[in-house]
């Protein structure tokens, strides 16, 4: 009888310890969740990205799980039409990064019936609003500290560029350049002299007349949207520029690529 009592009291102190370990382990998840991104995973989210472009930004912000839903032999990716493959991905994300322009990406959310946070991400490679995205999704995804050490080498990298570039003026004067709407940050990064924009529509006559008139000596044009030499006759000389990274989503090569054929049209080496 007495070693029945032994008996059940152990059982009793073995259940009250595992209730103890099992309400601290609970205390502590719950803990996580509530202070911790959506669907975070041991600080580092589960990300599917619809280009290169997003997923540049969100490996620059510290993520490092990164699907990328469209394939970069897509030259216009909002045309892309998203495969069943593509849904299955998005079912197992923490967030769904997509640009405003790319109207597939609630689409691919919905149909996926994924829980995963949809961002809207705003695609422009100039370095100020880079940075702002970067810190943004950095902090979104629990990943500050990393987001913020990718700035700092942004940073050096980026004024490092932008000096070289400036060192191939010709004669030492700031060029005056034509931009696609959405390859403006080269001209910043060449330090140019912006004299108008044009795009994403096909330049109309009058603005033919406009900007030829204003006498660039450089057009950036959008590889991704060019429809051929944007200035003809006018002796400008056009440079193509790349927005989209790699399949390594390593945004700064763009900004070497960038100012390398900068340097190029202008003379340098």
């Amino acid at each position: 009888m007495a070693r029945t009592r032994v008996r059940f009291a152990s059982l009793l102190a073995l259940s009250a310890a595992l209730a103890l370990v099992t309400g601290c382990g609970n205390g502590a998840a719950d803990t996580a969740s509530k202070d911790g991104p959506p669907g975070h995973h041991g600080g580092k989210p589960a990300v599917v990205v619809t280009t290169t472009w997003e997923g540049a930004f969100a490996k620059a912000a510290g993520a490092e799980d990164v699907k990328v839903i469209v394939p970069q032999s897509v030259h216009h990716a909002p045309d892309y039409d998203p495969k069943p493959s593509d849904l299955a991905a998005v079912g197992k994300a923490d967030f769904v990064l997509y640009a405003p322009f790319e109207p597939y990406a609630a689409k691919i959310k919905e149909a996926a019936g994924s829980k995963a946070e949809l961002v809207e991400v705003d695609l422009d490679n100039d370095a100020a609003k880079v940075k702002a995205e970067v810190a943004r999704l950095g902090k979104l995804f629990g990943t500050e500290a990393a987001a913020a050490q990718w700035t700092a080498s942004f940073d050096a990298e980026y004024a490092k560029l932008s000096k070289d570039v400036e060192g191939s003026w010709p004669g030492g004067k700031s060029p005056a350049v034509v931009s696609q709407v959405f390859t403006t940050w080269s001209a910043k990064l060449a330090g140019a002299t912006a004299v108008g924009t044009y795009g994403p529509e096909a330049v109309t006559p009058a603005q033919l007349a406009e900007l030829s008139g204003k006498k660039p000596a450089l057009v950036l044009d959008n590889a991704h949207m060019s429809t051929g030499t944007v200035l003809p006759d006018s002796g400008a000389r056009q440079v193509e520029i790349v927005n989209y990274p790699g399949t390594d989503l390593d945004l700064l090569p763009v900004y070497r690529n960038a100012a390398a054929e900068l340097k190029k049209a202008m003379g340098g080496s």
